[in-house]
């Protein structure tokens, strides 16, 4: 069984886990550990001085707080101690081990533990040492302040010992530090702060004795790195304040489900554990051996002094492992046999997350889902939130982000907007169309959205819900990096979906960018204890040359991230597979050579806000058409078309082309016979006006447009979504495709489609190669796209074709990505994650 596996509930330990600031702080210490650590830990000494407002000389460091406390016996003056039981075992063993005389006072179960001050004062006689815990260690009992001042003022020449280890998980708990001359208080901070394997703790001691202390311990008791987070602590009260009010919320929930069962008796706590009795004819040692099976480990307290075998303890962890928990009591008190793990059972998911935008996250995506769906696994993918222009319409008239489409295709399914329940179609630097199950929502600003957040989190984790219940496995994709240390407070994407979907992550980075391991190491860096853990390795991807060259830099960073690299992707060129956005096309990734024998040159204007470009991609690899992608009026030379895509921001746009230049060159080019398309924006550029009544997509009302069809568009408060089938009218060439836009456009001009529900679109110039339409996806139809080639040939001087020369197959190319990827990852251990 691996130490990873086991759901320790004997450990008490803070379920939130460390701070965020403990790995750099530890970074920026390192260098610090080739010389020796401040003996006397003045930062640290300091810190606790100013939280506690005690004098600096009474505080005594400690590798936690057990050193202190097996150097006290060598430094009390008496002869005997007096130990409320049941306490932690080691303040008997302590004394014993010194030659003290050891005095348990029971306390009583019927009485919940209960300290009764009045009783053990009549127990007191002078110079003995009383150790008392608080909260107490195994019960949980909150001891009064004022009750152990008053009893320590009382009998001045006894030593208290106060362990106030539990002291910062309960609500009211206050410090008796430095109060009364003859108490010692210590302070553990390995519990709170969740630092057990650091080892860091403190003793508040009467000046008297604080130097006798400090001379019983050995030098350099406290490490540097240890110094350096320890004089962090005491600072961050917001820790402080998220770990009351999560552990309030956590002890709340876990006492009512422990009190439903009849089997137990459940003492109340102020700490974060809960001390249980058992009332049945079963004990501790078999209920511990039962949860065992299912990797629970519970803390049975037959040992504690007072306790018997029905007493055991069980910490306060996170939800999901509490529940665990519970689910393991009820197999044993109401069932027979080995623990039923169905209802906690992970879902079978798998998310991947990448080093950055573009690592090629839905590219993998999709070919997991392929390589599922040929095991026979029925499989979904699913994208909580997806910022791309390049959107889709289902059958039922909703619009989702391309790339969920596309992984849709590759599992053999019909898109549907719960796999990408949220959208965002960016119109400007600072905004964008929230698009929430398929329907537009409202333009909002970046403040405005994250504050919106928390409702579109529910509906995605909603949709995620929907999925799972329906599919073999899920496959999820996150979005840019999980390393984005000023998005992770809001988000929804990214690890927050990792844990709820309780999905392992793998990592994907681009080698071809460079830096791919510092992107891994440094991605891992910034990672909260809680995201590291859900990382199960790294992809390398889009990689050129020799695998075996690799092998010392996968081992660097299994060295230092203790997770392998299950895969190196080769790149692969000409994927066939439509791109997952814009940065792959700004990037110039989709640009081809030149092909040497004859063909035609078509034009791509690269609008600043270009959506569904993806509209081009049926061209990339026709033998005889050279795709150019055109930025400035120098990139246009001789083309025989140019083409201009869709917008989510015609009006800014506009102002492009005609600031660029570029307006004018593409009318003088119409007018010298080049063929000139608009799709969609693009469609609405080549007309007269466009108009945004309601400003949907900018502030500017209307514009003028390039005046090339006799056209004019209004932008309507409804965006038009709907698929669409039917028949180009000149060429009576069957077509299909799908309209996204907020436009509606009107002329006098003859329609160019008309679709099987009798409606039409599109209208060409009368005299010139003038045309356009809002129908994406018009060139996946080979047939269309050939007879389109061959009139630019013909024109060209060329002769026709007229035969299919690349079909726009992606089942083809879905099947040749997952041979690859099959081949280059450790499919077993993706299956194993994948819980198959």
């Amino acid at each position: 069984m691996e130490k990873a596996d086991i759901l320790d509930f004997s450990a008490n330990i803070n379920p939130l886990g460390p701070p965020t600031w403990l790995r750099g702080t530890i970074s920026r210490a390192l260098s610090e550990v080739i010389h020796y650590p401040d003996p006397d830990c003045y930062d640290f000494v300091s810190a606790i001085a100013d939280h506690f407002k005690v004098d600096k000389n009474s505080i005594v460091p400690g590798n936690g707080t057990t050193e202190l406390l097996y150097a006290l016996p060598r430094l009390l003056p008496c002869k005997r101690a007096v130990i409320p039981v049941p306490s932690y075992i080691d303040y008997q063993k302590v004394m014993e081990q010194n030659g003290k005389e050891v005095f348990v006072f029971p306390l009583l179960p019927e009485n919940n533990f209960s300290l009764d001050f009045d009783l053990l004062s009549k127990l007191l006689t002078g110079g003995e040492a009383v150790i008392l815990g608080t909260p107490n260690n195994p019960t949980g009992e909150l001891l009064s302040h004022k009750n152990i001042i008053q009893i320590a003022q009382q009998f001045s020449s006894c030593w208290f010992i106060v362990d106030e280890a539990f002291l910062d998980f309960a609500e009211s708990g206050r410090s008796v530090a430095g109060s009364c001359d003859n108490i010692i208080t210590l302070h553990s901070l390995t519990k709170f702060f969740a630092l057990p394997g650091l080892r860091l703790g403190f003793g508040v001691f009467p000046l008297s004795l604080a130097d006798k202390m400090r001379n019983l311990l050995p030098p350099w008791t406290v490490n540097s790195l240890a110094q350096a987070v320890g004089k962090h602590l005491f600072t961050d009260a917001a820790y402080r304040k998220k770990t009351l009010q999560h552990m309030g919320v956590l002890r709340g929930k876990m006492y009512q489900e422990l009190q439903r069962f009849a089997e137990v008796k459940v003492f109340p706590t102020a700490a974060n554990y809960f001390l249980l009795q058992i009332l049945s004819s079963f004990d501790a040692h078999a209920l511990a051996d039962h949860l065992l099976q299912v990797n629970i480990v519970v803390r049975v307290c037959s040992n504690y002094v007072g306790l018997d075998r029905k007493y055991f303890r069980v910490a306060i962890r996170t939800e999901e492992e509490n529940e665990r928990l519970i689910e393991g009591l009820r197999s044993f008190f109401r069932h027979t046999g080995r623990p039923k793990k169905k209802k906690n059972e992970p879902f079978r998911s798998l998310m991947i997350q990448g080093t950055s935008s573009n690592a090629g996250k839905s590219v993998i995506v999709a070919a997991l889902c392929r390589i599922l769906i040929q095991d026979g696994i029925r499989v979904a993918p699913f994208k909580a939130q997806n910022m791309s222009l390049n959107s889709f319409v289902t059958h039922d008239g909703l619009e989702m982000g391309r790339a969920q489409v596309v992984q849709a295709q590759a599992a053999k399914l019909d898109p549907d907007v719960r796999m990408n329940p949220i959208l965002l179609k960016p119109n400007s630097d600072v905004g964008s169309q929230v698009i929430v199950h398929g329907k537009p929502v409202g333009n909002m600003s970046v403040r405005q959205y994250v504050e919106y957040k928390n409702t579109v989190k529910r509906m995605a984790r909603q949709s995620f819900d929907s999925l799972q219940s329906e599919f073999d496995a899920i496959v999820l994709e996150g979005a840019g990096s999980p390393g984005e240390v000023n998005l992770k407070h809001h988000d929804i994407v990214n690890m927050e979906m990792a844990r709820y979907a309780r999905s392992p992550v793998l990592l994907a980075g681009d080698i071809d960018r460079g830096g791919i391991y510092a992107s891994f190491v440094g991605t891992m860096e910034v990672l909260e204890e809680w995201e590291r853990k859900l990382v199960s390795g790294f992809l390398v991807n889009r990689f050129r040359g020799d695998e075996s060259l690799l092998a010392p830099a996968h081992q660097y960073v299994m060295n230092h991230t203790g997770k392998p690299v299950l895969g190196t992707i080769p790149y692969i060129k000409n994927l066939n597979i439509p791109e997952e956005d814009s940065v792959s096309f700004k990037e110039g990734k989709l640009q081809r050579n030149r092909p040497c024998d004859e063909h035609v040159e078509i034009a791509l204007i690269n609008l600043p806000h270009i959506s569904n470009f993806t509209d081009i991609e049926p061209f990339l690899d026709e033998p005889d058409v050279y795709l150019k992608i055109v930025h400035s009026v120098d990139d246009l030379r001789s083309p025989q078309a140019i083409l201009i895509p869709g917008s989510k921001n015609v009006m800014g746009d506009l102002e492009y082309l005609k600031d660029s230049g570029l307006g004018r060159v593409i009318e003088k080019f119409a007018l010298s016979g080049c063929e000139i398309v608009g799709i969609c924006g693009g469609y609405q550029i080549l007309g007269k006006t466009v108009t945004d009544p309601y400003s949907i997509e900018s502030d500017n009302g209307a514009k003028e447009g390039l005046g090339l069809l006799d056209i004019e568009t209004a932008l309507a408060a409804e965006k038009t979504l709907i698929r669409r089938e039917g028949r180009h009218l000149l060429s009576n060439i069957a077509i299909h495709g799908y309209e996204i836009h907020h436009g509606l456009s009107g002329g006098s001009l003859t329609s160019l489609f008309q679709f099987t529900d009798g409606s039409t679109c599109g209208a060409s110039h009368s005299s010139l190669p003038i045309w356009g339409a809002y129908l994406h996806g018009i060139f996946d139809s080979d047939m269309f796209r050939r007879w389109f080639i061959d009139n630019l040939r013909e024109k060209a001087g060329m002769r026709r074709v007229e035969k299919i020369m690349a079909p726009y197959d992606l089942e083809s190319a879905f099947d040749n990505l997952a041979a690859v990827v099959r081949k280059s990852i450790d499919i077993d251990t993706i299956y194993s994650l994948l819980r198959l």
